[in-house]
């Protein structure tokens, strides 16, 4: 299959393609576009118990659980899956075409998610189709629009422009944590109707004023590796997604043979997969490009800071609305607008820090500022750790605001020296690559994370379930039989937001207690402070975990070498070439 030649110049376009002005309509657009796709992957995390109460269904009972992880992660696993397959399809069929379609489908999907016409599970059905197709949207935008930015912008302007965009695409996921709690008190459909808007002029926008800047050659569509890489990247994701879930008796489903299977048989896929593409003549995952230093440790240093920033935005997540908002007299439906206003420090510092170290990272190069970013964030995990669960808020908040830092200081000039260090022709392939490796991150902190907070809950919440329930008046065998649920329905219920007591407990038992230990179980404080000990148990080991994937990704930025641009090496002798490629990465 080849491609086509270049469409003709359309009539009553906005601005020349020639024109200075082009390059800043095309960081504005994509800029709009990254903003609405990663808003819309963590605008749902913290709407999840008003939109679950608007399609009348408990996400806490038996066979639910299912239901709220696929509307969470079937939007993060159909992004991570087809970036790379649309990056390709963007250097084959031009970068411009596929990001304008994905403003399309993207606008498509959220008109229907707010009109969902059922309740009950088929409800929650129609929101899970809508939300994977809305992720197909987003997964055309996230893959071509750092390649239509690297078309459009010199290299020594062009971590600014990535600064700009990558502020965007993951401050997005910050805004969507606020705009949810605001939008969810109101109506829970706003919070997928608040995307049409921005979606319907975004579309006509792209339509009337992007062009094809980038180099297109003709190609034919790798099938095998296509088939392969979906297949081995949905297995595994799934498998991570429901190992989380009890099963047979355990408190995770690790030892599920689906599981296994998933497991075992999307990395066994995924590696047949990097065979392949070593063979085919115009393989769509290009191994070539991890000849580069720059790009293979810039990826690396990407996956491990997207794995901790997103297990971290849950755990924050499950502090505030599960713990710290009850314990200071919030009531549970009011904990997700609060938990969004009271994690701004670390937005806004985050959206201070990536224009500035993005702009710098154009003279100075991206090592010093991605290397400190991630020091910075470790060092911001670290502070965490030492805080107590009923923590002084204004402590807590300059921990966000230390993280945002960190976290701004790295993504700009992390993605600036990926995007640089790769040719032109390869820009959109380069693009879906280092969005598949962030989108992945996303996905696996969720059964990262969560698996290592249930493994600190399972070995204190039991005995400190059960003694609270005994303390209550309890009888001893329901108090035993709460105490031996899995407690991932707890933790979810700290992440909802929920009061699990009544759950567990049941309404026969509570209504045989006096009218104070009743008050007691089924208030808005006895969970938090049952829960807290365990709680912060489970951070300990989160934020290791943490810590070292920081440091971990900072060596490898370290590795990097200093700054590298593909079109600039390939302008020097050959001699010469070689040497900058030993010295620069």
């Amino acid at each position: 299959m080849s491609t086509a030649a270049l469409p003709p110049r359309r009539p009553g376009l906005m601005v020349d393609r020639d024109h200075p002005r082009y390059k800043w309509v095309a960081l504005s657009n994509t800029t709009l576009g990254m903003l609405m796709a990663t808003v819309n992957a963590s605008i749902v995390i913290i709407s999840l118990p008003a939109i679950f109460r608007g399609i009348s269904l408990d996400p806490l009972a038996p066979g639910n659980i299912g239901y709220l992880l696929w509307i969470l992660m079937g939007f993060l696993v159909v992004t991570a899956v087809l970036v790379v397959t649309l990056g390709r399809l963007g250097d084959i069929y031009g970068r411009v075409r596929i990001y304008n379609a994905g403003f399309a489908v993207f606008t498509v999907g959220s008109i229907a998610l707010a009109f969902d016409p059922f309740t009950g599970s088929g409800g929650a059905m129609w929101l899970i189709l809508w939300r994977v197709v809305q992720g197909v949207g987003a997964a055309m935008l996230f893959a071509n629009s750092t390649a239509i930015l690297t078309d459009a912008f010199p290299p020594d302007r062009r971590g600014m422009a990535m600064g700009i965009n990558q502020v965007a695409a993951i401050a997005g996921s910050f805004i969507g944590l606020i705009a949810g709690g605001v939008l969810a008190v109101i109506d829970w459909r706003l919070v997928f109707f608040v995307s049409v808007p921005f979606g319907v002029i975004g579309t006509i926008w792209a339509y009337r004023s992007l062009h094809e800047l980038g180099v297109r050659h003709e190609a034919s569509i790798d099938w095998w590796g296509n088939l392969l890489f979906a297949v081995g990247l949905t297995g595994l994701l799934a498998a991570i997604t429901y190992g989380i879930q009890p099963y047979g008796g355990h408190t995770m489903g690790w030892t599920n043979p689906w599981v296994l299977t998933g497991l075992i048989g999307g990395v066994v896929l995924l590696v047949v997969f990097c065979v392949v593409e070593t063979k085919v003549a115009q393989p769509m995952f290009s191994m070539g490009l991890f000849k580069i230093r720059a790009f293979w440790a810039g990826n690396l240093a990407g996956l491990l800071a997207a794995i901790a920033r997103g297990g971290m935005q849950f755990m924050l997540i499950i502090w505030l609305q599960g713990i710290w908002l009850p314990l200071h007299g919030f009531s549970f439906d009011q904990t997700p607008l609060w938990a969004g206003i009271y994690l701004l420090p670390l937005t806004i510092a985050f959206l201070v820090s990536g224009p500035v170290s993005g702009a710098l990272s154009d003279r100075f190069g991206a090592r010093t500022f991605a290397t400190g970013g991630l020091l910075v964030v470790a060092l911001s995990f670290a502070g965490f750790l030492l805080l107590p669960t009923d923590f002084s808020y204004w402590q807590f908040a300059a921990l966000l605001a230390l993280n945002g830092i960190g976290s701004g200081l790295f993504s700009a000039p992390n993605t600036t020296a990926i995007m640089n260090s790769v040719p032109a022709e390869e820009r959109g392939a380069a693009s879906g690559m280092r969005a598949t490796f962030m989108n992945s991150g996303t996905s696996l902190s969720i059964g990262v994370f969560f698996s290592l907070m249930i493994v600190g809950l399972a070995n204190t919440l039991p005995a400190a379930l059960k003694s609270g329930l005994l303390a209550h008046g309890v009888p001893a065998a329901a108090a035993s039989q709460a105490a031996a649920v899995p407690p991932v329905g707890s933790l979810f219920a700290a992440f909802l937001g929920y009061n699990p007591i009544q759950a567990l407990v049941g309404e026969h038992t509570l209504a045989g207690l006096s009218a104070a230990d009743r008050a007691t179980l089924s208030g808005q404080e006895f969970f938090p402070n049952l829960i807290s000990e365990p709680f912060h148990h489970g951070l300990v080991i989160v934020f290791s975990m943490a810590i070292l994937m920081s440091l971990i990704g900072a060596a490898a930025s370290v590795l990097r070498g200093s700054r590298y641009v593909h079109e600039e090496a390939t302008e020097l002798p050959a001699a010469t070439e070689v040497l900058v490629g030993k010295s620069n990465g």
